[in-house]
């Protein structure tokens, strides 16, 4: 079963580089008034977190849902919930590549191919870039920090949707990979990965999706402002513009990394923004770190370990899974 002994080393080794990055920001404040300033914490704010960053995967499985009827898929709603939150363990894989893991289980359970849903999770990522980049915006005018990645990653965002929706390009450069040796006998899963790519970013549906992740999105940078505030950060709209600029440029920074969800580097840049910016201690800022990765990246991939658990044997059927 070599796909299910690739899945749990991908686990595994991105547990252990998370825990290797706690320890390492815990090494870097001072370990007495990091626990004294989680122990200050305003635990009764953690519900509120935890519901933003519910509400953020409720309007992500929106979208889910939305191309996956562009596209044609049909599948039962709650195999479809069930794949969406098993794709929150694999943010923990490098460039969070074992995503398509979505388009696999996809496969398992209906009778779309890899090559028609795997556009999904590409448009998935690329609107979430898109809205990152959209709620960074308002921080950057006002701190000027980072404008060159920020800039570079939207344009190349753009860049992707123009190439596949201008279509005598796109067919030109797919007839062209088609005609090398190694990729001609892909050609029907080419095409059929191009066609659901077109269809996934015409500009309705890339504003519709855009605006979902938007949304999405914005629900955490409100989690990451509650987690200030509940560490005793004055609640003012400052801190409201603070929090999105540094929850937004670090989850870009992350996924710019291409490590297993952006382990050190969003949580580094978590800290060290909120160092800079606020004028935090070393301590608070990495209190602020924690609790906020704690609340969304391991939050999801502990729902995504326990839906792959409960549905293992619905989608591993095929490779004669017994335990």
């Amino acid at each position: 079963m070599p796909i299910i002994e690739r899945l749990r080393s991908q686990i595994a080794l991105g547990l252990l580089l998370g825990f290797t990055v706690i320890v390492l920001l815990v090494a870097f404040a001072d370990v007495t008034r990091l626990r004294e300033n989680l122990a200050r914490f305003r635990w009764d704010y953690l519900p509120l977190v935890i519901g933003l960053t519910l509400l953020n995967y409720a309007l992500r499985f929106a979208k889910w849902e939305f191309y996956l009827r562009q596209i044609g898929a049909k599948v039962e709603r709650l195999d479809s919930a069930a794949i969406f939150a098993s794709g929150f363990t694999m943010v923990l894989t490098p460039g969070k590549i074992g995503e398509f893991l979505k388009s696999y289980l996809l496969a398992q359970v209906s009778d779309t191919p890899m090559s028609q849903s795997a556009p999904v999770v590409v448009a998935e990522r690329l609107t979430d870039g898109m809205a990152m980049v959209l709620l960074a915006t308002a921080g950057l005018v006002v701190y000027r920090l980072g404008q060159e990645v920020i800039f570079i990653v939207a344009l190349l965002l753009l860049v992707l949707v123009v190439v596949v929706e201008y279509r005598p390009l796109a067919l030109r450069l797919l007839r062209w990979g088609q005609g090398l040796p190694l990729i001609s006998r892909l050609a029907r899963e080419l095409d059929n990965l191009y066609e659901s790519a077109y269809a996934l970013l015409t500009p309705r549906n890339l504003l519709w999706a855009v605006i979902l992740s938007t949304l999405a999105w914005g629900s955490e940078c409100v989690a990451f402002y509650l987690v200030l505030a509940g560490l005793g950060f004055p609640e003012t709209p400052s801190l409201l513009l603070q929090a999105s600029f540094i929850f937004a440029s670090s989850a870009i920074l992350g996924a710019v990394s291409l490590l297993p969800g952006g382990l050190g580097v969003a949580d580094a840049s978590l800290a060290g923004l909120t160092l800079f910016l606020t004028g935090a201690s070393r301590s608070l800022s990495v209190a602020a770190s924690l609790l906020i990765r704690l609340s969304t990246l391991w939050f999801g991939a502990t729902l995504g370990l326990v839906a792959l658990f409960l549905f293992r044997k619905r989608f591993f059927q095929g490779l004669g899974y017994e335990s």
